[in-house]
């Protein structure tokens, strides 16, 4: 089982930068597809960006394509989602998950595990 530990979000306003950070311990994380997906109140979880376990492969959601940038460092067991240009509607908490790479990508947060505590990202207008 692996643990996933999510951090660097904070107040921004529109039109600025973040970079999170998943850091992963507890297992072999090259084993591992990561993914981003985010919640907002009242919202159903959804997928931001996953990366592949060789960092080969990438997909986003259309909502932050061209915008957010995903990333991985297997030698720091972290994964990073660069967010740039955030907009007030990128509001949410959060949250990376694992997939086991002998399974192909997915963008559905139910095909993920080991999910962390969320980091709360909040874009001011």
């Amino acid at each position: 089982q692996v643990h996933v530990v999510e951090s660097g979000g904070g107040l921004v306003q529109a039109g600025d930068s973040l970079r999170l950070s998943c850091a992963a311990s507890g297992g072999t994380f090259s084993r591992y597809h990561i993914g981003w997906f985010r919640q907002a109140p009242g919202k159903e979880r959804e997928f931001v960006a996953v990366i592949s376990w060789s960092a080969g492969s990438t997909n986003y959601a259309d909502s932050v394509k061209g915008r957010f940038t995903i990333s991985r460092d297997n030698a720091k067991n972290t994964v990073y989602l660069q967010m740039n240009s955030l907009k007030p509607e990128d509001t949410a908490v959060y949250y990376c998950a694992v997939r086991n790479r002998d399974y192909v990508m997915d963008n559905n947060y139910r095909m993920y595990a080991d999910w962390g505590q969320g980091t709360q990202v909040t874009v001011s207008s």
